[in-house]
């Protein structure tokens, strides 16, 4: 069974990949590469549908770009909205718009393009929002969140992947009353907009609880959960993480969700079952709970698992206490570095099974098996060299796309197809 990306973690946002025929462990000998094709920089995922593949990234013509988490680089020059062909790498359109940065980690773009069956919607690093017929890269619409809306640029960029239900986009924007807005995913107009809030940098996604679809935001201050027809608040549980970095979607399993961000933030919420209201179960402390920056946390069987902003390793966390079961440096720096900031690594799970495909910020690709009672590597292939930097290191800061029995994993570089096929890995 063939499976598209259609945008962030998937078509749901929950991580799961649900596709037929994936290998079970990476052998020995590596993983067969399809293409190779350059592109320029970014941090946005690509996204993969219809046998088209999606990647944003920016071309920088001018200024010095620097990365210092408390000062804004200055650039000249344009993102990018590529569509290839998902067999060959055959680029089929581009789309490119000027763009002045004036934000912190300048590489380009944070948000991964979102499809519906005939669109694709891009948000830019300085609040460029675009729907773009998907056949040939024609412009359908076009906002500008600072200038339609008057939204205040976050130091490090619009992060929130635009997201698509219904005939509504929805996105953070920040400001008074418009802390999440929802647009016409037709024509561009607002159709409604809610919360005081900054946008911070955590993408909204829609959950069926309480006997209701709720929308959840992650802003500076508050996991909320709204009405995604009106934008009428449900529930509010206060959350502030350190230099307003809201980043991790917050997930679920059952009726628990766990909210996450860097240093000591970190929340259960338990989601009432009968109307849509939640309430706080437990939050992390100094080291317990585990505290996440750009890479969302997994639940599964009631086990929480993310990387560490702190200890830069990946974590096991027991959901009914916080406390925490193991940790492990193996998803994030194999090697003999054993203390990073903000390591990272994105956990996508194979269907309903325990196995887990992990990209981790040296390049690897692994497969690997986590359980409550340890991490176990099913093999390791390194798919492309890490470009971006963070305090020192380089990096990989991008989530793959996972379709088509394909890896679709971008660098600054270039973008790379990785044969995930049970049949190619046993040639």
């Amino acid at each position: 069974m063939a499976d598209d990306w259609r945008g962030w973690m998937g078509n749901s946002r929950d991580g799961v990949y649900r596709e037929t025929g994936i290998i079970d462990e990476i052998p020995d000998s590596g993983l067969p590469v399809k293409w190779r094709v350059p592109i320029y920089s970014g941090y946005a995922g690509p996204a993969a549908a219809n046998g088209r593949v999606f990647v944003f990234d920016y071309q920088q013509t001018s200024g010095d770009a620097f990365n210092n988490p408390g000062e804004r680089a200055e650039l000249n020059g344009q993102e990018r909205l590529v569509a290839l062909d998902a067999a060959s790498g055959k680029i089929l359109w581009v789309h490119s718009y000027h763009c002045p940065y004036r934000v912190s980690y300048p590489n380009g773009p944070r948000c991964t393009p979102t499809l519906d069956n005939e669109h694709v919607f891009i948000l830019g690093s300085e609040g460029d929002l675009k729907c773009l017929q998907a056949a040939d890269g024609k412009i359908v619409w076009s906002r500008s969140l600072k200038r339609d809306l008057n939204a205040e640029v976050p130091i490090w960029g619009f992060a929130s992947h635009p997201l698509v239900d219904g005939n509504l986009l929805y996105t953070m924007v920040g400001g008074e009353g418009q802390g999440v807005v929802a647009f016409d995913k037709r024509t561009g107009e607002i159709r409604w907009k809610a919360l005081d809030a900054k946008a911070g940098y955590c993408p909204l996604s829609i959950i069926q609880a309480g006997q209701a679809r709720q929308l959840i935001a992650f802003h500076p201050e508050a996991v909320v959960s709204l009405n995604p027809e009106n934008g009428k608040q449900n529930w509010s549980i206060p959350m502030q993480p350190s230099y307003e970095m809201s980043i991790a979607r917050p997930m679920i399993e059952g009726n628990r969700m766990y909210a996450s961000s860097i240093h000591n933030e970190a929340v259960l919420i338990e989601l009432a079952a009968d109307q849509a209201k939640a309430k706080e179960i437990w939050r992390g402390e100094p080291k317990s709970a585990v505290h996440s920056g750009n890479a969302t946390p997994v639940l599964m069987d009631g086990v929480i698992y993310g990387t560490d902003c702190v200890e830069g390793c990946l974590i096991a966390v027991d959901g009914k206490t916080g406390s925490r079961l193991w940790k492990t440096f193996e998803a994030t720096q194999p090697s003999e570095e054993r203390f990073v900031k903000h390591g990272t690594a994105f956990l996508t799970r194979l269907g309903d099974s325990n196995r887990f495909l992990v990209m981790g910020e040296t390049g690897d690709l692994q497969i690997a098996e986590l359980s409550e009672q340890g991490y176990t590597s099913r093999g390791r292939f390194h798919a492309l060299e890490p470009t971006a930097e963070c305090f020192g290191r380089s990096v990989v800061w991008s989530h793959p796309a996972y379709a088509n029995q394909t890896a679709y994993i971008r660098n600054d570089k270039e973008i790379v197809a990785v044969d995930l096929a049970r049949q190619a890995a046993d040639k």
